[in-house]
């Protein structure tokens, strides 16, 4: 439990939706499940209702739960459906700063930002494209620093400078596609403020 014991208390920092009465099931926990259950190898709610059945004693006796059973497949997925993805990214882009903070070693920071296309995400009945995602990669510490939605009518340039202004990136070595490097975002001398 101790491992797990910081992000659990940062996993309560996400809005939970549910009423106070139907809370049967700790938020924290489902999604610490729900992301061991994808690490384990689940790629659906069946799965990930699977992953808690098969371990539920183990998870009972690690973090001292009372569940009798473990939640249904349409539990999780109501659940996780309905929680705010700009709350959870927070909560995610906190850990990583913690996470990177605590493996940051002397030398060169290196940051590689990429953007791609999500697989099956795009909408022909309502005209919509792909989701196009753009991913920060701390290589020095082998961590996702964060991920941001790229606007649907824009480009990836924008949406790096953005991120690097949220992420407070300064002093490091940064790997972007060629697109990026135009005269304007390249010679930015502006020092984004450290959050």
């Amino acid at each position: 439990m101790e491992p797990f014991k910081p992000f659990l208390t940062l996993l309560t920092e996400i809005e939970d939706p549910r009423r106070a009465e139907g809370k049967l099931y700790r938020l924290p926990h489902i999604v610490l499940f729900a992301i061991l259950a994808m690490v384990s190898g689940a790629n659906s709610y069946r799965g990930v209702h699977s992953f808690i059945d098969v371990h539920l004693g183990r998870l009972r006796k690690v973090f001292g739960l009372k569940w009798r059973r473990a939640p249904a497949y349409s539990t999780i997925r109501i659940i996780l459906q309905q929680l705010d993805t700009a709350s959870v990214e927070q909560v995610f882009r906190r850990h990583a700063a913690i996470l990177h903070q605590q493996a940051r070693h002397q030398g060169q920071r290196h940051i590689a930002i990429d953007g791609k296309a999500l697989r099956h995400s795009f909408d022909q009945f309502h005209d919509r494209k792909a989701a196009h995602i753009l991913s920060a990669f701390a290589s020095d510490a082998a961590l996702v620093l964060a991920h941001l939605d790229c606007d649907e009518k824009s480009n990836e340039i924008p949406a790096v400078q953005a991120l690097l202004r949220e992420l407070g990136v300064f002093e490091a070595v940064l790997t972007v596609d060629a697109m990026h490097c135009q005269k304007k975002p390249s010679r930015s001398r502006q020092r984004p403020v450290p959050s």
